[in-house]
């Protein structure tokens, strides 16, 4: 498939993530916003990353490795806990100076608006 998107789902960018990224349309689920999220830093989308990060804990500008290939992504689970917050556990996987990285977290979602947002996480 032509230009499928890093999230991990088997559909086009265009057809998945893009639809997110910069668009104001709010993502359908926690699970959502986070892929979108990790393709924004495929992207450098940094943008996209700030826009859906709540104001609690956003930092005020985001910096992007350089040399970092992001080669993957895996959703371990989605837990919705209720109507305005959620969970999801994943792995992103990255090269930077030949060497392989894991990002392993859980990170915490709230719903403010109709809107998904990151929160925070804690690395497993």
């Amino acid at each position: 498939m032509k230009d499928l998107c890093s999230c991990g789902r088997v559909a086009t960018f265009e057809a998945c993530c893009a639809r997110y990224l910069g668009t104001g349309v709010p993502a359908p689920d926690a699970e959502s916003l986070m892929r979108s999220r990790y393709a924004a830093f495929v992207r450098g989308n940094a943008a996209h990353l700030l826009a859906t990060w709540h104001v609690s804990t956003r930092p005020a500008s985001i910096d992007f490795d350089e040399g970092v290939k992001w080669l993957g992504l895996e959703v371990r689970r989605h837990k919705p806990i209720d109507e305005g917050h959620a969970e999801v556990e994943f792995v992103a996987r990255s090269r930077l100076q030949g060497r392989g990285q894991r990002l392993h977290e859980r990170s915490r979602f709230v719903r403010e608006d109709g809107h998904w947002l990151y929160v925070d996480g804690d690395l497993l």
